[in-house]
């Protein structure tokens, strides 16, 4: 198994090994989530420390909820001084509010219009030339401010559930910052709200469900989180779920080649554990990859059924525009081994698991996603291809219309 190829969106270092021992960067190179080592005042922090539980307490004696999640977070972190709301502070830019967390450019390299409707039945806003946009992950700069900063506590906060280095069954790379920074995905590129609930597909050892437990609403939201490999879920039922209530995980026997070669469930012909219009949010970060095309095809129309009207799927794939740009110098080497299964419209490594890495003619599943009703909100062109790109991985927004015939 190509285990580099099996995680979301993993980009090797292409300027050189970092030589910054006690620095953990993310693997994603155009976004800059550092996790620092420096040295913290440790009176300084005891104290905050002793303030945040001196406020919990009077609030537990006061019979009053308990303090915002985020805030506490903020107040516990290890690793550096703790701070208070960004927007809070009036007239902060967005470099200096934020700490340096570089935010990409939600402009991904090709628009796509957005054929919907809204809740009063108006239709979307008109863009330039009079084409119709979506107002999904369109965030003000305050909001922008808000996010950074929610994103840099996560991938400081050592109190974070996260496993060992023997436990990631998939990946590598800092666990915190990638999860940190796909949350930013989901919120800008999918325009996920802290009030929806999500389904997570493939959510493995919980690197996108930990960094969603200090975003979405407790009480308000839920999270289900499935996979077919079990010990990723057990990892997470044990160390996620008894602190965050409202995050379930649930292991799932689907066959796969790469993952769960015995499984009992066939992949083309099951059903997701979830009833209708029950979630507004499902994830596939880094499942279409390692699924051939039938199954793509009924994952699509399951998570069409599951989703509100409304609802929106985030997924990341490896879109191939020609066999030439594969052996173009500029496109991850590990990638340009793939061939075009004949009479299909997929693209496997030569000389590897089938399921190791799965490419789809560009197109492909963007007919999918409408065949299933979906509109298509936003696809982007990821770095993998050697464009300029916030993300490694392809990523395809798309929408249930609020009005659906389904």
């Amino acid at each position: 198994m190509n285990k580099i190829l099996a995680i979301p969106g993993h980009r090797p270092d292409v300027d050189g090994a970092v030589d910054q021992a006690d620095r953990k960067v993310s693997e994603y190179p155009t976004v800059r989530i550092t996790r620092s080592q420096a040295p913290v005042n440790k009176a300084d922090l005891a104290q905050a420390k002793a303030q945040t539980a001196k406020k919990t307490e009077d609030a537990r004696k006061a019979g009053s909820a308990p303090l915002d999640r985020a805030a506490a977070a903020a107040a516990q972190m290890s690793d550096v001084a703790p701070i208070g709301p960004p927007a809070a502070r009036d007239g902060a830019t967005l470099p200096d509010a934020d700490g340096g967390l570089f935010i990409p450019d939600t402009s991904l390299g090709e628009g796509v219009d957005a054929d919907d409707e809204d809740e009063s039945g108006k239709t979307a806003a008109t863009g330039k030339g009079g084409r119709k946009t979506s107002s999904f992950g369109d965030l003000t700069p305050r909001q922008e401010v808000y996010l950074g900063a929610i994103c840099r506590q996560i991938a400081h906060n050592r109190f974070l559930p996260t496993p060992t280095k023997d436990e990631v069954f998939v990946g590598d790379g800092d666990y915190l910052a990638i999860g940190a920074e796909f949350l930013g995905h989901f919120v800008r590129l999918g325009g996920l709200k802290p009030t929806e609930s999500v389904l997570d597909i493939g959510s493995g050892i919980g690197r996108m469900a930990v960094p969603l437990t200090q975003y979405l609403v407790p009480g308000k939201t839920r999270y289900l989180g499935i996979d077919p490999v079990a010990d990723g879920i057990k990892w997470c039922q044990k160390a996620i779920t008894p602190v965050y209530k409202d995050f379930r995980f649930q292991t799932v026997d689907l066959a796969n080649e790469l993952y769960n070669p015995k499984g009992k469930v066939a992949g083309d012909n099951w059903k997701l554990p979830a009833q209708d219009a029950e979630f507004d949010f499902a994830t596939m970060v880094s499942v279409a990859t390692h699924l051939p095309p039938a199954e793509v095809e009924r994952y699509c129309n399951e998570i069409f059924r599951i989703l509100r009207p409304g609802g929106r799927l985030f997924m990341t794939a490896f879109t191939v525009r020609s066999a030439e740009e594969l052996a173009a110098p500029k496109c991850d080497p590990r990638l340009s081994g793939l061939v075009r299964e004949k009479d299909q419209p997929c693209w496997h490594l030569r000389g590897e698991n089938p399921m190791a890495a799965v490419g789809f003619d560009n197109g492909y599943l963007e007919s999918v996603l409408a065949k299933a009703g979906f509109a298509l909100l936003r696809k982007g062109f990821g770095a993998w291809h050697g464009d300029k790109s916030p993300h490694y991985q392809d990523i395809l927004v798309a929408q249930k219309p609020r009005r659906s015939s389904k």
